[in-house]
């Protein structure tokens, strides 16, 4: 890194210096931020700047040290920003360098990694309690977040920070976080860019103005009977679309015959979409404030809807204490939470029912508001508990901010908003759907325009409406996000009312003026157009298996590499793959040589096979990874007692615990688990297996055991022993388990899972997961749903029409709606094996009369795997051990976490789970 200047700065207790070179370093009592000197040529800390480079900082507090810090002008990974910055690293031997598992510097103590192998043999995956947990914060957070991506898989951007802390975290990453705030390590000592001079002025892009009548037009298109919206494939209405519809043409035409049949058949429908647990129990606190908004804007009366006091029933239902008064009411996160809000949004809106209506809402209910705004004033979409972690997006933060406006007393708070929106506009006029994102929302983009244009920044909200109507598609309406050429009415109904200079506080349906001739016609409300995509909702798996088996993802058809460098095989992920082949059956071809490749022994580029991967027969026999190979090969219809060389089905019934081991020991969590199988997807994989092979008996006590971590809600946790969270992944995946179990004796807890599982379905049928709105969670829930798929048609429609919205050109699938772009291969995996709804209990493929592909010229042996092919087309995860940006193994992430050497990674956003972000190559790892 060369010499630099020693400086002094004071960080509470801590000194921050920059050393003349690491002799000279003498730690004080309290911990010293240092920046030090690493093995790599690194780039000196001034260089990085908050418009170039990005900055590292590891904490080695627990071993005496201080936090040293390190740049990079030029990064293309965190995991290369760190080794750059000027670190070494190591990993474990299971995982390979994937894992970070040691970190060292020449500016501490002569360069020594930590921790030394006399506490921790880098074996398998760390202990949840002692292992690097990786933070990033963007230029202008003033709180770290937990990494939705591991190192591997994520790109820093100018002017972010990481930072790398020894130790233990909680469910959510509240505990755990470095002791340190970003600005005191960032760039230029804590400068990040302020707000434009002129809040008028907005990003220098082309004018441009949304086709309002032609949005409108496509919104009445949508309208079954013109009266409601009913999702492809489905028959009852979609009550929510309904209520944006009837706001996007209240703004685009005002009072009319169209908007009427809407608001009647909304009137009809508040019963069922309003009051699903009866009329004595509190309403959907959404659903309650929707009607009752659609009822304000066309000057109809929410005290008298459908039948219904949808203002009175709101007021009366908020909660008057959460979890930590000790005896919780359900529905209620905190103290002022409207029953079953759930979501800031739909807190938001029933404070606006309320405030529209002429009814003074709860003093609590609004100051409920006020405690989602994160430090940099952006609000955040979950209904955190105060003290929780923070991280806010622009389209519920315009919500928020204009509803804040309207409730009046809030100015601290909405300036802030207002400084949060500036910031996070692109240079385009686009926002993006979450913090760190590069491209557009069209959703996010129109409710940013609305607050703006509602708090008098007219310049920045006519940049955002000129971004939009480049956006707007030939047919009138608009996609998902920036690019999108299927057009959908949740992003459609806000760009309306951008459009049309309006916004859900001021929005009224007035009877329009008499006027000559129209010059367009008239919206009606004809039968829906034909959708430009195949008949039946869901993604092109096609595409998908494509994407998946490309040989630049694929290496030689067998495997993916988890180290481009030394082809080191990611066998859990390689097993995803291969269940996503099996459910579509479009590459038949491709899955028996994955098949072959695996059951044969075949070898990786570091000469590794299937059985290194399991530990099966060994001092460290993995139950999740023994689980997940076996059931592969009842899949494709091998014996899972010789596969891959070993009795897998043995191997299990000889896994489960007797009782807890003690330290140091780590194997056995509690009786009745596996050994090293430290998750409910990991142990699920285990029981499915036994179960599969016909061996209830020896299964009983796993099979009792993972019916008694089930939630009271009906969900369960991800981490074994359960840390008391609640997973979409896991609880989809032990439904799918107890299901396979004869008789009906765990028949209840499947029901109440599932129907758990429906109630976290997000407003654009996404599902929450450790990358925030996750592709993985939403794959694995359509799989859960599927159980019942009658009943729960309309949330797995719902999920599969998510799910095409975040499935790309190359066929593959984003990790998350928010944040990185790119296609990755583990979500890519989950999403395209779990949108056609198969359980993994059921899934069997027959590869009689199949063909294993050749290996290619390059390779001179058909399982001797060399390394060497090239990351593939700007996948995200390509280049970076575990496959990266984690969520999508069919269970991998969470098999791999805590103590194991599973290569099981655990993964979640809104119920982030910390010990799984700590698998480096990204964070999913292996299941």
């Amino acid at each position: 890194m060369g010499t630099a200047q020693q400086q002094h700065r004071h960080v509470g207790k801590k000194r921050l210096l920059s050393l003349v070179s690491a002799a000279a370093v003498t730690f004080a009592a309290s911990v010293a931020f240092v920046t030090g000197a690493g093995p790599a040529v690194a780039d000196p800390v001034e260089k990085c700047t908050a418009t170039r480079g990005a900055i590292v900082a590891v904490d080695f507090g627990p071993f005496g040290g201080g936090v040293v810090r390190g740049c990079d002008t030029t990064p293309t990974t965190g995991y290369q920003l760190l080794r750059d910055g000027g670190f070494t690293t190591e990993g474990t031997r299971h995982d390979g360098d994937g894992f970070i598992c040691r970190i060292g510097t020449r500016s501490f103590n002569s360069g020594k990694q930590y921790p030394t192998p006399a506490t921790e043999d880098c074996v398998l995956t760390p202990q949840a309690t002692a292992y690097w947990s990786y933070w990033i914060a963007s230029p202008g957070q003033k709180t770290w977040s937990y990494s939705p991506l591991g190192a591997m898989s994520r790109t820093p951007g100018a002017g972010d920070v990481d930072a790398w802390v020894f130790g233990g975290t909680d469910v959510g990453g509240s505990t755990g976080r470095p002791a340190f705030t970003p600005d005191e390590v960032r760039a230029g000592g804590g400068a990040t860019p302020g707000p434009t001079e002129d809040p008028t002025d907005g990003p220098g892009v082309p004018a441009g103005e949304i086709d309002v009548p032609a949005a409108a037009r496509w919104v009445s298109g949508q309208l079954r009977d013109g009266t409601h919206v009913v999702d492809e494939g489905a028959e009852a209405p979609n009550d929510f679309l309904t209520t944006e519809a009837a706001y996007a043409l209240a703004a685009a035409n005002g009072k009319g015959p169209a908007l009427d049949k809407v608001t009647a058949h909304l009137a009809g429908r508040t019963g069922a979409y309003a009051y699903p647990n009866g009329t004595d129990a509190a309403p959907d606190a959404p659903a309650a404030a929707r009607l009752a908004l659609a009822a304000e804007i066309a000057e109809d009366d929410p005290r008298d809807f459908g039948g219904h006091d949808l203002l009175g029933d709101l007021r009366k239902h908020v909660c008057p204490a959460g979890p930590d008064a000790g005896s919780p009411t359900p529905g209620c996160t905190a103290k002022g939470d409207f029953n079953g809000a759930t979501y800031a949004d739909g807190q938001a809106l029933a404070v606006l029912a309320l405030l529209r209506g002429g009814v003074e809402p709860p003093v609590e209910a609004v100051a409920r508001l006020t405690q989602l705004v994160c430090q940099d004033g952006s609000v955040t979409s979950i209904l955190i508990r105060p003290g929780e972690h923070c991280d806010g997006d622009p389209m519920t933060t315009g919500l928020v901010a204009t509803v804040l406006k309207e409730a009046g007393g809030q100015d601290a708070v909405v300036a802030g908003a207002r400084t949060y929106l500036r910031k996070a506009q692109l240079d385009s006029g686009a926002f993006p759907p979450a913090n760190g994102a590069t491209t557009g929302s069209v959703a996010a983009t129109a409710y940013a325009a609305q607050a703006l244009r509602a708090l008098g920044d007219d310049g920045a909200a006519g940049a955002a409406v000129a971004w939009l109507s480049r956006e707007q598609l030939d047919g009138g309406g608009f996609g998902l996000d920036e690019g999108a050429t299927d057009p959908a009415l949740y992003a459609t109904g806000p760009a309306v009312l951008a459009g049309a200079g309006v916004d859900l506080v001021t929005l009224v349906a007035k009877a329009p003026e008499p006027t000559g001739p129209p010059t367009t016609p008239p919206a009606t409300g004809g039968p829906a157009p034909r959708p430009t995509r195949p008949p039946g909702a869901g993604p092109d798996l096609k595409k998908g298996i494509a994407y998946l088996t490309r040989p630049s993802n694929l290496h030689q058809g067998r495997y993916y590499k988890g180290d481009e460098k030394t082809g080191r095989a990611d066998f859990g992920l390689t097993i995803d793959g291969a269940f996503a082949l099996a459910a579509t059956g479009h590459d038949d071809n491709a899955l028996r040589t994955i098949a072959d490749f695996l059951e044969q022994g075949g070898k990786d580029g570091e000469g590794r096979t299937l059985d290194d991967w399991t530990g099966a027969g060994g001092t460290y026999a993995l139950g999740g990874s023994m689980g997940k190979a076996a059931v592969l090969a009842q899949v494709v219809e091998r014996d899972p007692r010789d596969f891959g060389g070993r009795d897998l089905i043995a191997g299990l019934a000889g896994a489960v615990c007797e009782k807890p081991s003690t330290a140091p020991n780590r194997s056995c969590p509690a009786a009745g688990a596996y050994t090293y199988a430290p998750s409910v997807f990991a142990h699920s994989l285990g029981v499915m297996a036994q179960v599969r092979a016909g061996e209830e008996k020896a299964a009983e006590a796993p099979i009792a055991y993972l019916a008694g971590l089930q939630h009271a809600s009906g969900a369960w946790p991800s981490l074994i022993p359960a840390t008391g969270d609640s997973e979409v992944d896991s609880t989809a995946m032990a439904a799918m388990t107890l299901d396979l179990v004869p008789g009906d004796t765990h028949a209840a807890a499947v029901d109440k899972a599932l129907s758990w599982l429906a109630s976290q379905q997000l407003a654009d049928g996404g599902f929450p997961g450790a990358s925030g709105n996750s592709v993985n969670s939403a794959g694995l829930a359509v799989q859960g749903l599927s159980l019942d798929a009658e009943k729960y048609d309309r949330q797995i429609t719902k999920a599969l029409k998510f799910l095409v919205s975040q499935q790309n050109k190359d066929g593959g699938f984003n990790v998350a709606k928010e944040g990185q772009r790119g296609s990755d291969i583990r979500a890519s995996a989950q999403a395209v094996g779990g949108s056609t709804g198969i359980s993994f209990g059921t899934l069997t493929r027959d590869l009689e009369g199949t063909t294993p592909n050749p290996v290619p010229s390059s390779s001179s042996a058909p399982v001797i795997v060399t390394p060497g092919d090239g990351a593939g087309d700007g996948a995200v995860n390509a280049g970076g051990p575990g496959g990266g940006g984690g969520l999508a193994s069919t269970g991998v992430q969470v098999l791999g976490l805590a103590a194991t050497a599973a290569a099981l990674v655990l993964v979640g956003r809104l119920t982030v789970v910390a010990a799984r972000r700590r698998r480096t190559a990204g964070a999913g790892g292996e299941r």
